[in-house]
């Protein structure tokens, strides 16, 4: 018998990826993954309980502030998320280095409607639009696509020189960034990390804005290097200035 927060795997896809249980209605099972940005419904005969552990993890450090005669202003970062779970990962990564972050949870039906008031009310330098989204091959459609597109484009009406990190398992890479994204998922149409958004956002916000970001170099600090996410050339947000006070 499942419970809802018990760790399961699927059989029809020969266990290869973790899942969390988050609902159970009669015979129908909604799953996200403990690690992907994955929504998955399923039948219980389909479900493995899981032996391994959801075990927290050390958060690796993306960027490190060399001790000088310098102080460092990071950017701030506005982040929004359908998702509950992966949302407290990615403010637990950025308070592990030490940056200013608000975040909201929203629907993505939501984003376009929501997000000029929170540009306003908050001034961010970067702005993550993140959540759950699926690419329907059959069609050429996607579920969530749209509404990030959409919430991009409204953003950038409020404030055109944002960087801009939107998408999440396999939306529409093309159209986010001819939307006007700085970095969006997914080239490739594959799942992408939960923390992924979060480690390109964090980057930025701690790398100088009078230089250019090395892409490429940027990118494979993620899950899946530019398969999961890619982008355009853009420089950091943070300023530096002189002399440094404790």
């Amino acid at each position: 018998m499942f419970r809802v927060g018990d760790y399961v795997t699927r059989k029809k896809y020969d266990n290869d990826i973790l899942f969390r249980i988050e609902e159970i209605t009669n015979n129908k099972i909604i799953l996200s993954g403990v690690d992907l940005r994955l929504y998955a419904e399923c039948k219980e005969e389909d479900l493995v309980l899981s032996t391994i552990k959801k075990e927290k993890k050390d958060i690796p450090v993306v960027r490190k502030l060399d001790d000088s005669n310098y102080f460092y202003l990071p950017g701030v970062i506005l982040h929004i998320d359908s998702d509950k779970y992966y949302l407290e990962q990615c403010l637990e990564y950025y308070k592990k280095h030490k940056l200013k972050c608000y975040s909201y949870i929203y629907k993505e039906k939501e984003y376009p409607n929501i997000i000029k008031n929170l540009i306003i009310k908050h001034n961010p330098d970067i702005v993550v639009i993140t959540g759950h989204d699926a690419y329907y091959k059959k069609n050429n459609k996607y579920k969530n696509s749209l509404y990030f597109e959409e919430c991009v484009k409204n953003a950038l009406s409020v404030k055109n020189n944002l960087i801009i990190i939107s998408g999440a398992c396999q939306s529409d890479f093309i159209s986010l960034i001819k939307a006007g994204s700085s970095y969006a998922s997914s080239p490739s149409h594959i799942n992408i990390h939960a923390l992924d958004p979060a480690i390109i956002a964090a980057y930025i916000a701690l790398s100088d804005r009078e230089k250019e970001i090395d892409l490429e170099e940027l990118l494979s600090k993620t899950k899946y290097g530019s398969n999961g996410i890619g982008g355009i050339k853009t420089s950091g947000v943070m300023k530096i200035g002189t002399p440094r006070k404790e």
